[in-house]
This record gives C-alpha cells, structure tokens and sequence, in this order.
C-alpha cells in the first residue's frame, strides 16, 4: 500500500469499484482512490494512438483498432473495462491522449488554465472521476494548504478593476468567469501526485456537497511523453 496515500486523512482508499462509488465522503476526505496495480502495456496503446492536436479524444473503435501484443491487449481491456463500468453506473467518460492543455495567459495576475490549482462545478450533485494510464497525473492538496486566489488582496484589487461594474454585481463576476475557483497553494503546501493506474474520485463544488471540494490540477507533461488519461 503507498503510504502517500494511506497516512492522508483527505485519501479514503477502496478496492472495488463498488466501494469507490458508495463510499462516503466525509470529514477531510474528499477524494476517494481505487488503489490498483495495473498489469498490461499502457505504453505500447500510447505509441500507437495518433495525435491529432494537443487533445484528442479517443473512442472504443480508435482502441479496437489497434494491433497490440498480448501486454498491449492487456492494458485495452483494463480500459475498455474501466469506461464500461462507468458507463454503466451513469458518467459520461472521456479517454483523451495528451500533449498539453491551453495555457490561460491573458491575465499576468491570475491564471485559470487547468495547471492552476482549482475545484470542478457541477449544476448536479456528482464527482469527477480520473485515471491517468500513462504519463505524468494530477495532484491534490488538502484544502487547509490553499487559499482562495479572489481573497488574495492584490489579485482581488485587480479584479476588481477588471470588472470596473457595480459593487453589487462583482460576486456574480467571479463566477461568470470561474476566477472563485481557483486557488493559490500556501507557503510549504505539499501536492499529492494521483500517480498512474489508480481510479479517483474528486468530490465537486455542489450546495448539497457534503464536504469541501477536491482542489486539483494538472501536471506539467514530460517532455516528448503524452498522457493517457480517462475522465469524466
């Protein structure tokens, strides 16, 4: 077991996927973990895959199209199983192969690019769900180890210039624009890599949410390496 993992109150770590979806969230915790070791070779479906820009989502038929060795095959059906199943218990999963996301540089102040740490919305109670396969995956820091980037005094002055509107109206600015989302991790904040093979669950920023949201981001890639990440 990785004590990364297990010595983390904000990590409940499960063995099914029946348990990662019906455990509660509770306390600190807010992320849940299917601890796996995956078999199979998750590099071979990588080199195989085409790129077709920075993003490219991957369909069942782009998978099944693939001549893999028996390792290779290994690693399609670990997939393949992981997007039926959670097909099947009502999400909407997205395999995509990665070179790099959109950077945000439009303000020098305040980035709200996926490199930034930040909490997924939801209109409906639900989680995010992720595994990266290959390559470099997220990280998480506990919620006490951030700070809110629209509470941080110099960044909100900025802001609220930027919205140069009614006082009244500059909460709902925040929002349209998901600035509330992001945060600034502390001073000795200590990230928590997701590392490959393991299925999360984060918990999302929902009123009937239980517990704070997860506050994640994604990694800088490796040079000349694409990620192979399931989401949803």
């Amino acid at each position: 077991m990785d004590n990364t993992f297990s010595d983390n109150e904000q990590i409940g770590i499960v063995s099914t996927f029946s348990e990662l979806v019906y455990t509660h969230f509770q306390g600190a915790m807010n992320a849940i973990c299917w601890h796996r070791n995956l078999v199979g070779d998750f590099n071979e479906i990588v080199s195989k895959l085409h790129l077709k820009e920075n993003v490219t989502e991957v369909s069942i038929e782009d998978l099944l199209a693939l001549q893999l060795s028996e390792k290779g095959n290994e690693a399609r059906e670990i997939i393949l199983s992981d997007i039926q199943l959670l097909t099947d218990f009502g999400a909407l999963p997205s395999l995509n192969l990665l070179k790099s996301y959109e950077r945000d540089e439009e303000f020098d102040f305040i980035s709200t690019d996926v490199y930034s740490y930040h909490v997924d919305r939801s209109p409906i109670l639900t989680d995010t769900f992720l595994c990266t396969y290959h390559g470099t995956a997220s990280e998480i820091l506990p919620n006490d180890q951030v700070e809110q980037k629209i509470l941080i005094p110099e960044i909100r002055d900025k802001l609220k210039k930027l919205h140069n509107g009614p006082e009244e109206e500059f909460e709902d600015f925040l929002k349209d624009y998901f600035f509330d989302l992001h945060y600034q991790p502390k001073p000795n904040a200590e990230p928590v890599s997701l590392k490959a093979g393991h299925l999360w669950r984060l918990a999302v920023d929902h009123p009937e949410q239980q517990v704070l949201p997860c506050v994640h981001r994604a990694p800088i890639e490796n040079d000349s390496e694409y990620r192979l990440l399931l989401i949803c």
